[in-house]
């Protein structure tokens, strides 16, 4: 009669440790069906902006005509919040916008990013911290269209309508685009637009354009793209 009941007692711990994991399965069902919500929720407010005026510009480096360009873009839209992430040197983009006498007042530089992911993982806080409702995105047309999927995903998320701004370029900038390269980063902002209601990173190297200070570099080994003609002296 006694022997039965160590195998209850394996029946019973057997029941609770499924027990326990069909109630961890349920919570982080519930959270993903959480997040998806949000995220939808938001994304319908993204479309809802589409139409409303530009209120921010997002541009991606990996070329300094995109920083050129966004200088010209300066002078017809002063007022509107300009965030370069990962763009060229800061004294490159610094003595481009004095060169074309325009303000840097509102023109950010983000230097966390190493990556087209990367650079919406940093900016996205950015950019919802400073409530931008329909934002320009500045890349190249060879970076499409991984850039503005990736865009539209993560942002999208963040209740951000984007639209993109093509730079022209002469050359070929250094994006390189492949479907594989596509695939993956689409598949994984899809994953961070979820997540990233939960979780924020910070960017600790933003810094406002007009405190670049040149004393501070060492201009002999800075090196600036040379399509953007920039000279600087040391």
């Amino acid at each position: 009669m006694s022997k039965p009941q160590p195998k209850l007692k394996q029946v019973t711990r057997w029941f609770s440790r499924r027990g326990r994991w069909r109630q961890v399965r349920h919570i982080i069902l519930g959270l993903i069906l959480a997040l998806t919500l949000v995220t939808g929720v938001q994304t319908l407010r993204a479309l809802s902006h589409r139409h409303h005026p530009t209120d921010g510009v997002l541009v991606l480096g990996g070329s300094i005509r995109r920083e050129m360009y966004s200088a010209d873009y300066r002078r017809s839209h002063p007022q509107i919040p300009i965030l370069i992430s990962a763009g060229s040197e800061p004294p490159c983009i610094y003595a481009i916008f004095e060169r074309n006498q325009v303000s840097m007042e509102n023109v950010w530089l983000e230097d966390c990013a190493h990556s087209t992911f990367y650079n919406f993982f940093y900016s996205a806080p950015i950019l919802k911290r400073w409530h931008i409702h329909h934002l320009e995105l500045m890349t190249s047309d060879s970076h499409l269209p991984r850039a503005i999927w990736m865009a539209k995903i993560i942002l999208g998320a963040q209740g951000i309508w984007v639209d993109a701004n093509i730079v022209p370029e002469t050359g070929t900038p250094g994006n390189q685009e492949t479907r594989l390269k596509t695939i993956l980063d689409v598949t994984r902002a899809g994953l961070w637009a979820l997540i990233s209601h939960v979780y924020r990173p910070s960017c600790q190297t933003l810094i406002h354009l007009s405190e670049v200070d040149l004393k501070n570099w060492n201009l002999q080994e800075v090196s600036c793209e040379h399509q953007g003609q920039v000279d600087l002296e040391p």
